[in-house]
């Protein structure tokens, strides 16, 4: 039975909930400061180096490769930890990677290669950050506000990204790139003191499966997608449509440099317009999910999200840039608009003994994909060129997009409520423990 919403007031819910706030308030700051990475470590490779197709895929592969690597194991390890102590550690590994660009940059000694080892780092402390973060969130709110607070937490990422790229090619601009990516490693200081500052309830309570096998524990989380109908087509789904999304991404710098002629400052501006309607999306999912519910609005969101892509490869130096904004614009709010109606739901959904590793189970298909779609991007671009490789990738994503509707999501008006008991979660035989 799908719980009954208790009216609450927002500020009783949220605003005086401590914990919430401090994670609200780092997390919001860190993203700041990715934001304008995103921007600066493509630009500096670019600018710094002339780097093409091949670099370029190889440092968003590094970024992404992580998950596809260590994704399984770290969801075992994470639920064995507590969720916070992981996500400090993550901040503050991040922070001495991204140090070492403006360090090495001020002594001459920076590299490609030191650039798409500082990606590998980032996105391995990436890996064990989300992993927690997925574990944190229900510790620290109300089930009955998972939504809202996913809804905002969404939007802070979204408004950052609105703010980031922006900010990133001024200071590529008047600070350099190299310059501007400290200002990402102090962000992931002042997440890591806020984190330090929250003091969930469940925290102290860690699972006691020491007798339990890395093996088994990977297997059980492995088993439960697997398993699930639910859970299962969105894994797949999420994987295509991340490769497609990452081809793109991957070549898109280079394609607005090499191809549209724009600045580094206009580089950063354009990418800013997917995480306007990104906002957009996160501040309306909730009123979207509760109008249409929350199995349509989630199938419908999906669905709309997958021809948008395919304005980006027609742009063109001067006016018709508008159809790289307005593509870009759309994906964010379709795309951010969903996942955040989907996030608060699983994280209902799924037991929290197997949340980190049905976690990272699910985001080693959805990540997984992504270095080789960066990889494939690099090869693609450099024998067929920008544009059509953008096209492709776009045609790609498409398709995955639709193909929810081959699926039982396709005729939910609400996603489905948790109803597994111990008996209905995979068997110990699988690797799940008797708890």
């Amino acid at each position: 039975m799908t719980p009954t919403p208790t009216p609450v007031a927002e500020a009783t819910s949220l605003r005086q909930n401590r914990n919430f706030n401090l994670l609200w308030l780092g997390e919001g700051v860190s993203l700041l400061g990715n934001a304008t990475t995103a921007v600066l470590l493509p630009l500096l490779a670019v600018v710094g180096f002339n780097a093409g197709p091949g670099w370029m895929g190889a440092l968003t592969a590094a970024t992404w490769l992580p998950w596809l690597v260590i994704g399984l194991p770290a969801g075992a390890w994470v639920d064995r930890l507590p969720p916070r102590r992981v996500m400090i550690t993550s901040d503050l590994v991040a922070a001495a990677a991204l140090a070492s660009v403006p360090v090495a940059w001020a002594t001459d000694t920076l590299t490609l290669a030191q650039l798409v080892g500082v990606a590998l780092a980032n996105g391995t402390c990436a890996v064990f950050f989300r992993t927690a973060y997925g574990k944190l969130i229900p510790d620290i709110v109300e089930a009955r506000h998972l939504e809202r607070a996913n809804g905002r937490m969404f939007g802070t990422e979204s408004a950052m990204q609105v703010v980031g790229p922006g900010a990133g090619g001024l200071m590529a601009q008047f600070l350099t790139a190299a310059g501007g990516i400290a200002v990402d490693a102090v962000s992931y200081l002042v997440s890591a003191l806020c984190l330090s500052r929250i003091h969930p309830s469940a925290e102290a309570t860690v699972p006691d499966e020491d007798s339990e096998s890395l093996r088994m524990r990977i297997r059980s989380g492995v088993a439960y997608v697997a398993r699930d109908p639910y859970l299962r087509p969105l894994t797949i789904i999420g994987g295509m449509s991340n490769f497609g999304l990452t081809g793109f991404t991957t070549l898109l710098v280079l394609f607005m440099v090499d191809e549209l002629d724009l600045p580094a400052s206009a580089v950063g501006f354009v990418m800013m317009t997917g995480s306007v309607g990104g906002l957009l999306g996160a501040a309306f999912a909730r009123r979207v999910s509760q109008r249409l519910g929350s199995g349509r609005a989630s199938t419908w969101l999906l669905v709309a999200s997958g021809p948008t892509t395919l304005l980006l490869p027609l742009a063109r130096p001067g006016w018709q840039i508008a159809w790289l904004v307005a593509g870009l614009f759309l994906v964010g709010l379709f795309v951010v608009s969903g996942n955040v109606i989907r996030n608060a739901w699983r994280q209902q959904y799924v037991p929290g003994a197997l949340m980190g590793r049905a976690t990272t189970a699910s985001q080693v298909i959805n990540y997984g994909t992504m270095p080789v779609a960066a990889a494939v991007a690099g090869v693609l671009g450099e024998q067929i060129g920008l544009r059509p490789t953008i096209a492709l990738m776009a045609a790609i994503h498409l398709v995955a997009c639709l193909a929810i509707l081959r699926t039982p999501l396709a005729r939910l008006h609400h996603l489905p409520a948790p109803t597994q008991s111990p008996s209905e979660l995979p068997s110990p035989r699988l690797g799940e423990s008797k708890a």
